[in-house]
Parts: C-alpha cells; sequence; structure tokens
C-alpha cells in the first residue's frame, strides 16, 4: 500500500492518541509513504509547541521525534512549488476547506497522479471528506 501521510495521521500515532495505535500500525506496513514539506513543518511546530507547553513527557517527545525523523528518512517528500501553491487557491469539491487542508490536498493530487492507488492516511474530517469527493480513498475507515 502506497500513502499519503497528513499531519493528523503522523501526529496521532507518535503521541499516541485516539486513533494513533491504529495510524501506527499502517505507517509501518506502508510500501511507501509519500508526504510533503508541510507535513514535515506541521508535525515539527506541534512537537515543539507540546514541548514547550509540557503536554507530554519528554521521554514520549524523544520517541515521537524518533519516529518523525525515521518516517521522514523513509518517505518521498514533496516540496512547494508553484502547481501546488495554484492548485491550493482553486475551489475543491467540497467548501469550505481551510487554506492548509487546501494545501495538504493539492499535494495529495500531485502525488496521486504519480501513484494512482495512493491512499490518504488522515483523521481530519474535512481532508478525509474532500480526499473522497476526488476519488480517493482514506484510511482509517470511518
Amino acid at each position: 500500500m502506497i500513502v499519503y501521510v497528513e499531519s493528523s495521521a503522523a501526529l496521532a500515532g507518535w503521541l499516541r492518541q485516539a486513533g494513533g495505535a491504529e495510524m501506527s500500525h499502517l505507517l509501518r506496513s506502508a510500501e511507501l509513504s509519500v508526504t510533503s514539506d508541510l507535513t514535515l513543518i506541521e508535525c515539527d511546530r506541534a512537537l515543539h509547541r507540546a514541548a514547550s507547553l509540557q503536554q507530554f513527557s519528554p521521554a514520549l517527545l524523544h520517541a515521537a521525534r524518533a519516529a518523525a525523523a525515521d518516517l521522514w528518512d523513509r518517505s518521498h517528500v514533496l516540496e512547494f512549488e508553484g502547481s501546488i501553491v495554484a492548485r491550493a487557491r482553486q475551489r475543491f469539491p467540497l467548501e469550505p476547506i481551510r487554506t492548509l487542508d487546501a494545501l495538504h490536498l493539492a499535494f495529495y493530487e500531485k502525488a496521486r497522479r504519480a501513484f494512482p492507488a495512493l491512499v490518504m492516511l488522515s483523521l481530519d474530517e474535512r481532508v478525509r471528506a474532500v480526499v473522497c469527493a476526488l476519488g480517493g480513498q482514506v484510511l482509517p475507515p470511518q
């Protein structure tokens, strides 16, 4: 299975949040993971914020950072480029969606052109709904 990793999925797995165990399993079992610079930024910022606010134990944050580094090392990471920005500025089949969600969806569409069987890993309801409206598959099932 080839997956696009959206930040809500990765963070849930690393920080043992609701749905996290299933996300961790899906991340480990993926044949190939595709993600974006946006996901890297969002995840790193969330971990910095969690550390600053002391929301999780230092041990859990250390493990999350190690898991993040491992995922980034074995993932195909898409970079910001003009076509991503241009697509994110356009309408999606379901609106309204937030700016960062539009960027994730633009990256997902680009990745799906290269990997037609791509599956979106996301816990974000808006992202999930738009991916389904685009004819894509989303995990975990709900």
